[in-house]
């Protein structure tokens, strides 16, 4: 005995369900990129943030030291990925710091006021700070005796 066919059942096929599925994930996924994209710039961001918090102190460290010590101790001076130093010269052992490393130049200069003859009385030093190898935060400042 065969099953009666009732041409006016309600509901979805598995084709259209399917379709409906690829739609709403297509659309779900367009949804979700600004949330990724923004994402990246927060870290981006925050990683900026500790680049300039990273030079800034450094600087300061420079700027304590006497002036007639400074380009001896600091031209040249490095701190390689994963080993930034706190004003005590501990190594940061926060995950947050792994990525980053900094350098420090020094160099004696005149300022146009000065004729260029006789004992030079300011240095400018420029902090580098990178992340990954990529150049974050330039610090440059000038010290006089």
């Amino acid at each position: 005995m065969k099953k009666p066919v009732c041409k006016n059942e309600k509901g979805f096929t598995l084709a259209e369900a399917m379709m409906a599925t690829v739609v709403l994930g297509i659309a779900a996924a367009g949804l979700l990129v600004p949330f990724t994209s923004g994402a990246k710039v927060r870290a981006e961001g925050a990683r900026r943030t500790i680049a300039a918090k990273l030079g800034g102190d450094l600087v300061e460290q420079v700027v304590k030291t006497p002036f007639e010590k400074i380009v001896s101790t600091y031209h040249g001076y490095i701190e390689p990925q994963g080993q930034i130093k706190d004003a005590d010269g501990t190594v940061f052992t926060d995950s947050n710091y792994t990525n980053f490393s900094r350098d420090v130049s020094c160099e004696y200069v005149y300022v146009p006021q000065e004729s260029g003859t006789g004992e030079q009385q300011f240095i400018r030093i420029t902090v580098r700070v990178y992340y990954s190898g990529g150049e974050m935060a330039i610090i440059t400042r000038l010290i006089s005796k």
